[in-house]
């Protein structure tokens, strides 16, 4: 007999895509879409929607690795191991993570989120191959490494953690001001890590715009106090980085 003789019908509720496998499913659905929540109220680049995607298309492979091939088992000169999709898997998924993590200077951004991924990658996983117990342990246990560990940490090590920010300055040029100015920030515990000085057009006088990313452990309204107090600058604004763990 062929294979396609024992196929079964197309919409055949019995043939590894019933009411269970669409459970699966939305289990993943679920479960994914809380963890993107997270990183969404994170604001980082990968959010709701990218570990949604990832976990039920991880769900939907691993459903396809089990009941796809139903249709040609029997068969002689015919086998196939399901746990090869589940490692191809793991495999791809790897693009979207490099993907994320990028390094600025000497910092590297982004293993947080691509290992956050790699997670809800295999939480679909977990979904599709009938694992649910699994898939909402470690669901569980995302949310208390990510929120939980960093609180662990602020209190095991002593101090205040290093934040980053941007600080906006317009200022007179001529007058050697822009030195001064990072060497108040210097003095106030803060590395520079970048600095970009850019034109206003449209002004009459001679100001300059400097962003300056900056790190560390102080206030930062501290420091904006002191900046104001020179005669030179005429506005500072402060504003969280946009960076990714």
């Amino acid at each position: 007999m062929t294979a396609a003789g024992l196929a079964a019908p197309l919409w055949d509720l019995h043939s590894g895509q019933g009411p269970r496998q669409l459970a699966e499913l939305g289990l993943a659905l679920l479960l994914s879409s809380l963890i993107g929540w997270e990183r969404e109220a994170q604001q980082k680049s990968a959010g709701l929607r990218t570990h949604t995607l990832v976990g039920i298309a991880s769900a939907l492979m691993m459903e396809v690795s089990q009941h796809g091939f139903n249709a040609v088992l029997g068969l002689q000169n015919v086998s196939f191991d399901p746990s090869r999709v589940a490692a191809q898997i793991v495999s791809g998924i790897g693009f979207i993570g490099g993907g994320l993590i990028f390094v600025r200077r000497d910092a590297v951004r982004g293993l947080t989120t691509a290992a956050t991924i790699w997670l809800t990658c295999a939480v679909g996983m977990a979904c599709g191959g009938g694992l649910p117990v699994l898939a909402l342990a470690v669901t569980a246990l995302h949310f208390l490494v990510v929120r939980g560990f960093p609180l662990l940490s602020s209190r095991l090590v002593p101090g205040r953690a290093a934040t980053a920010f941007e600080a906006r300055l317009t200022y007179r040029t001529g007058t050697a001001l822009l030195p001064r100015l990072l060497q108040i920030c210097t003095r106030r515990g803060f590395r520079i890590v970048q600095v970009k000085v850019e034109r206003l057009p449209g002004r009459t006088d001679d100001a300059a715009r400097v962003l300056l990313q900056l790190e560390g452990t102080a206030e930062p309204s501290g420091l904006a106090s002191e900046l104001f107090r020179d005669d030179g600058v005429l506005d500072v604004e402060l504003s969280a980085a946009a960076e990714e763990e």
